[in-house]
């Protein structure tokens, strides 16, 4: 699938590749899925909790080109977000990408009430799971994805989440068998 994009996003991406372990970054199967989710849905906002170096954000953000969305993405360290953004630019996203600097939670908390998204991503700080699950419903539209990786990989830090996600009457909810586990909830109510 990396060959649907031009060459510097494929190079980009490979490169990035090479620094997973070091950035905790999603596997490539995992970011042809949720590029290929986005794109199906027909996505607009999508809404990222650990940037990193921005690998993740690249699968977003290029599907998003296509469904004519934008990406807002959050990173708490400050030494990742330069790099993520040269990457972006890189790949030709960064014009719809707006990146937030800070502790989730925080950033979670002082969102406009307006605010909405029909497609989230979680991959930061696992034991704030729960947490950034209750920030996020209220802006969460109906029929939208919620998507957390490392629920296999770290499953004792993120059972609160699967059990409360799994508990709520108001979401449908699978957990896949992708490379660190992915819950893949879709919100009904």
């Amino acid at each position: 699938m990396i060959e649907q994009f031009d060459p510097v996003t494929q190079e980009t991406l490979l490169e990035l590749e090479k620094t997973q372990r070091q950035f905790w970054n999603i596997s490539r199967v995992t970011g042809e899925f949720l590029n290929l989710l986005i794109r199906t849905a027909k996505s607009k906002n999508a809404l990222e909790l650990g940037t990193s170096n921005g690998y993740s954000g690249i699968w977003i953000s290029k599907a998003l080109k296509e469904t004519g969305g934008k990406l807002t993405t959050v990173e708490f360290y400050e030494k990742r977000i330069k790099p993520a953004r040269e990457n972006f630019e890189k790949c030709g996203v960064l014009d719809i990408i707006t990146t937030l600097e800070g502790s989730a939670i925080k950033i979670l908390e002082y969102m406009p009430e307006d605010a909405r998204f029909d497609f989230v991503f979680i991959d930061a700080n696992k034991s704030e799971t729960l947490k950034y699950f209750e920030l996020i419903h209220p802006h969460l539209l109906k029929g939208g994805f919620l998507a957390v990786d490392n629920v296999l990989s770290h499953e004792q830090k993120v059972k609160p989440f699967i059990d409360e996600i799994n508990s709520r009457p108001d979401y449908e909810n699978v957990v896949l068998t992708l490379p660190a586990g992915l819950s893949l909830a879709r919100k009904l109510g």
